[in-house]
């Protein structure tokens, strides 16, 4: 006999009997069939959400580890971040023990991936955010380090957003919600393998993530000294813009180059979106680097009936206002492209400015160029502001080419390991995938599970051991 299929969502507290007569199990939320050695069950089967002991009670004066929202990752990164406090000094907080999953519950947190294992700790328990739902395997069937993956798959937020409770921008997740969450389990050996190889990747997507933040940090340390002391070693003088070569000048932008901006045709008429073909910048794609492609693009008819005009590959471009970071930001066009009005195009008169020195001085100054920016509650910036811009300028063109081929180089750098991670974090959600609806099979394959046994703690009589460390027990009965 058949068994309709069961939703991640609305299935009860059960497990699937060894006796069924179906060769698989149906799991609707990953559209696929799970093979007959893995069950199927609510969360809350084998893991539990993490409760101190009754009559617990703590040494007012020992620090205990405290995991703030912000130091709980996401992107899939594991550890958690802790500081040491003093029980006195925490007012409220969730308690936790150490390889728990932290998972934040709150939005816009929980939608970001924030979640992380309470590891690398100096006693084995502590307190965290109340905005955090601590989950711990409780039976000999799971372990923490599985959850934490399964939790990261895309259609396991999904359904756990779906169930948000709350007013807008205080949504919460559900304990409940949780622990009903019906997700596939695999035996033992098969979930530490599963985890085991996610976590080589993650370990591999770290390595990026390091590599990328030391060459932007070089990347900033060569521009600091470059443009202060150039690349001849001559002696340094001071200007109404800080140190500069002797040999160099303070020029404004409005003495070497020509500054204007664009505009947006009417979104009401749609013959000047429909079918357009013409590149047209918005200020959230000036981002650094080039551009060679738009997210938008519009028709020669409506060039001709707005603001808007093309300006050539090679110009430079700033965004003079926007969200957040956005004002101050430049981009390089390797296109023809048209842009809206929150842009400012930057084209040097002659060959006696070098744009892609431009650009780099531009991106060093970033700091300053906001702060010229006015304005009510959005501060902008506008083409005066840009045109009065002074900045220190070689008057060898050879220099300014020297400069910026030199930053250029590190610039490929940073783009390479930006897309090797970016290759990378798609194998991961990729793999995440195919392993948690068994797509990929490993339960067969010699696979190195010791590195991840850290992260696969005995939780079993947790809060005795930690007591021990941190304060005593007046009771030691579990909260039921």
């Amino acid at each position: 006999m058949s068994r309709k299929p069961r939703t991640i969502t609305n299935a009860r507290h059960s497990r699937e009997s060894g006796n069924d007569e179906d060769s698989s199990i149906s799991l609707n939320i990953f559209q696929c069939t799970l093979p007959s050695d893995w069950k199927r069950a609510p969360l809350g089967v084998n893991y539990r959400v993490t409760k101190k002991a009754r009559g617990f009670k703590l040494d007012p004066d020992t620090p205990l580890p405290f995991i703030p929202m912000e130091s709980v990752p996401a992107g899939g990164q594991i550890t958690c971040g802790f500081e040491l406090r003093k029980p006195s000094a925490i007012a409220s907080g969730t308690y936790f023990e150490a390889g728990d999953v932290l998972l934040s519950k709150i939005t816009p947190s929980f939608e970001n991936g924030k979640q992380g294992l309470a590891s690398g700790m100096p006693c084995n328990f502590g307190y965290g955010s109340t905005e955090i739902i601590p989950l711990q395997s409780y039976t000999d069937d799971a372990i923490n380090l599985y959850l934490f993956y399964l939790l990261l798959h895309h259609e396991i937020r999904d359904a756990l957003v779906s169930k948000m409770e709350g007013s807008t921008g205080r949504k919460r997740v559900p304990e409940g919600a949780v622990r009903e969450l019906e997700i596939p389990v695999p035996p033992k050996p098969e979930q530490q393998k599963i985890a085991a190889i996610l976590w080589k990747l993650q370990r591999a997507i770290a390595t990026q993530d390091r590599l990328i933040a030391v060459t932007r940090d070089l990347k900033q340390s060569a521009m600091q000294r470059l443009f202060i002391h150039g690349l001849r070693s001559e002696s340094l003088k001071e200007t109404e813009v800080g140190a500069m070569p002797q040999s160099w000048t303070p020029t404004s932008i409005g003495e070497i180059a020509s500054v204007s901006s664009g505009g947006t045709p009417s979104r009401s008429t749609p013959a000047y979106w429909l079918g357009g073909t013409i590149p047209w910048v918005k200020t959230g794609e000036v981002d650094y680097g080039v551009i060679n492609d738009t997210e938008e693009k519009i028709t020669p008819e409506a060039l001709r009936a707005s603001a808007a005009k093309i300006v050539p590959k090679g110009t430079l471009l700033l965004a003079m206002y926007g969200q957040g970071i956005t004002r101050g930001k430049v981009a390089m066009l390797g296109i023809d492209a048209a842009m809206n009005q929150a842009c400012a195009a930057i084209r040097p008169h002659d060959d006696s400015t070098w744009p892609e020195f431009l650009y780099y001085s531009l991106t060093h100054n970033y700091e300053r160029l906001r702060g010229l920016a006015h304005g009510g509650q959005q501060q902008n910036l506008n083409a005066d502001l840009i045109r009065g811009f002074t900045f220190g300028l070689p008057s060898d063109i050879d220099e300014q080419r020297a400069i910026a081929s030199a930053l250029a180089t590190i610039d490929r750098k940073l783009v390479h390991h930006q897309r090797k991670r970016a290759a990378l974090n798609d194998l991961f959600q990729t793999t995440l995938h195919q392993l948690m609806t068994a797509q990929i099979r490993v339960a067969d394959l010699d696979i190195d599970t010791a590195q991840i046994a850290d992260h696969i703690p005995d939780v079993r009589n947790m809060v005795g051991k930690a007591v021990a460390q941190a304060g005593s027990i007046i009771s030691s009965e579990p909260t039921k």
